[in-house]
């Protein structure tokens, strides 16, 4: 006889498998304690705004402080973000640049911030509406 009778490897199989359906859903998924922390992490910063307008004239607006548009110089631009970040580093610096101004004017508002070590820079466009206009 050269076959091997595997009937009663099958009725094993079967009896463990019971076994384990049975005994499945009575085992508790374990829980984890957290550790807590005194402070936990700050939500993250309005950005910064600079506005380009038409005439090319350079407005900032910090949203985290009412959102007022304040006119600033180009030479002065990134001493007051600067200034403006120094209470928060992580803050996000959006260029708004008008529908009408060249895009050569936004990236040279652009290139003077990360000349100045300004760091997040970002551009800030206006979605599309759903009738495409």
């Amino acid at each position: 006889m050269n076959e091997i009778n595997v009937v009663p490897y099958i009725d094993v199989m079967l009896v463990l498998l019971v076994i384990f359906m049975v005994t499945a859903p009575m085992i508790q998924p374990g829980s984890v304690d957290l550790p807590s922390v005194g402070k936990s992490s700050l939500p993250p910063a309005a950005p910064l705004e600079v506005i380009i307008k038409a005439d090319t004239s350079l407005a900032l607006r910090d949203r985290s402080k009412g959102g007022a548009e304040q006119v600033v110089a180009r030479a002065d631009l990134a001493g007051r973000i600067k200034q403006a970040q120094a209470a928060n580093p992580q803050q996000a610096v959006l260029i708004a640049g008008d529908k009408s101004v060249r895009y050569e004017a936004v990236l040279g508002v652009m290139d003077e911030l990360q000349r100045q070590q300004v760091p997040r820079i970002g551009l800030l466009v206006q979605p599309v509406a759903a009738d495409g206009k």
